[in-house]
């Protein structure tokens, strides 16, 4: 393995160790808490550019962290995303509370978040937005593994 392969590119396969803090310190998110790391690979959406930006030309066995702000992390906020739904929606058996956190079915199936945000009478504010939105995070990396899942461009010999 050449030493341009240990280098994070446009076409590396990564296994990195992250974690995700606050400005205040306090975690959001770790792969170090169940010692599992996390593969991506570089542009297959797992991660938005802003934060696969600061992955490229890290080489295997470095550390470094990245303060990143909230429009360069998970966004602002939209008001768009903060939807108001009829009590009746939630099942009676689930005792809905502020703060919880819900998984809500998309009409594709897939499962999008939503954090309840109050409850009043029969309305209920459900936020879509990301949990982080708006929020400044510091990305502290350490990588594990780099490999390449493209074609070289280097020049064959």
């Amino acid at each position: 393995m050449t030493e341009s392969e240990n280098v994070i590119g446009s076409n590396s396969e990564v296994l990195l160790h992250f974690d995700l803090k606050l400005e205040d310190g306090s975690a959001a998110d770790s792969t170090r808490v169940n010692n599992k790391p996390a593969k991506l690979v570089m542009g297959d959406g797992s991660l938005t550019p802003n934060f696969e930006a600061c992955l490229l030309g890290l080489k295997k066995g470095q550390k470094k962290a990245f303060t990143l702000n909230a429009d360069d992390a998970f966004g602002m906020p939209n008001p768009d995303n903060i939807h108001h739904m009829d009590r009746s929606r939630f099942g009676s058996e689930l005792g809905i509370e502020e703060g919880m956190i819900l998984a809500f079915s998309q009409p594709d199936g897939s499962e999008v978040p939503g954090i309840i945000r109050s409850i009043a009478g029969d309305s209920v504010t459900v936020d879509f937005n990301h949990p982080l939105a708006g929020q400044t995070v510091i990305f502290d990396v350490e990588i594990l593994d780099v490999s390449s899942t493209g074609p070289s461009n280097q020049p064959v010999a």
